[in-house]
């Protein structure tokens, strides 16, 4: 992919308009809110994220200057994701946090100084609005949109404390990329700690006309992940990405069918990872 300016970040940044800069802020009042609470009372020990959820653009960005077509596909945002995050989050009384702007203003499961936090090129598809962008401009977005988004996820994680909590991040993948047809049905997704992916890798394969992907289309690192690296390895909570092939998202049926199908996996691994000795299990993953 290609990329635009690299966002200097150390630590939780100071807001931009309070370092000196102008005082000329992305988002109006107009806008869409950054992201959207479902389910938000729910019980469950899953909270759900969604970074790829939404597809819209701040209005003084003019659609980074890509047309209707170009914004409702897989460039933009994760297809499909949106209703099945709200559909898993009644289906498993959890909480789900839904990201509104599309990865193309800046990508919030990127980490901010990574080359592809915000892109020039996507797949084939110039994006002309993030040519030429300023540190000014970058760190904007970084604080107006990423980081209001993380720090929602921080807030939901904190609120549960010490009681047994995990953390299930959802995306679809595109069918074909590159010209390359990807045979996967769905990918389970994790990094160092593989105590909540293996569990549902094994649940998921149980049923034998699906075809699962251990760490594929993508694997989780440092440098292309940021969500699960952030709040899930680094506070050492169970924790999965979850990738489901956009053309089974396409309907209301199949969203349900793919709702229904998580659901019961995540439900079985539940006693498997919160089991009684739980304090144990998280302090020989630190060790």
């Amino acid at each position: 992919m290609g990329r635009a300016r690299r966002i200097e970040v150390s630590g939780d940044a100071t807001p931009l308009h309070d370092v000196g800069a102008s005082e000329t802020r992305l988002l109006t009042a107009t806008d869409v809110p950054v992201f959207t609470v479902d389910h938000a009372a729910g019980g469950s020990a899953y909270l759900l994220v969604c970074d790829h959820a939404g597809r819209a653009i701040p209005q003084r960005l003019a659609g980074l200057q890509l047309s209707e077509d170009e914004l409702d596909t897989h460039v933009a945002y994760d297809l499909g994701v949106a209703a099945l995050g709200r559909r898993l989050a009644a289906r498993l009384d959890a909480c789900a946090l839904l990201q509104n702007y599309s990865r193309l203003v800046i990508d919030a499961n990127r980490p901010p100084d990574a080359p592809d936090s915000i892109v020039t090129v996507s797949e084939r598809t110039r994006i002309a609005g993030n040519e030429g962008l300023s540190a000014v401009e970058a760190r904007r977005r970084f604080d107006e949109v990423f980081q209001p988004y993380h720090r929602r996820i921080r807030t939901e994680l904190d609120a549960r404390g010490a009681r047994p909590h995990a953390l299930v991040s959802l995306h679809s993948f595109t069918p074909v990329y590159m010209d390359e047809r990807r045979p996967w049905h769905v990918g389970v997704l994790y990094g160092r700690d593989p105590r909540l992916g293996r569990i549902v890798l094994e649940g998921l394969r149980s049923d034998p006309s699906l075809v699962v992907g251990d760490n594929e289309p993508y694997a989780v690192s440092d440098a292309t992940d940021y969500t699960i690296v952030v709040h899930g390895e680094q506070r050492r909570i169970p924790h999965v990405a979850l990738e489901i092939r956009q053309d089974l998202l396409a309907s209301d049926p199949d969203v349900e069918t793919w709702a229904e199908r998580l659901g019961r996996v995540l439900e079985q691994a539940a006693p498997r990872i919160f089991p009684r000795g739980f304090g144990e299990r998280r302090k020989e993953f630190s060790s």
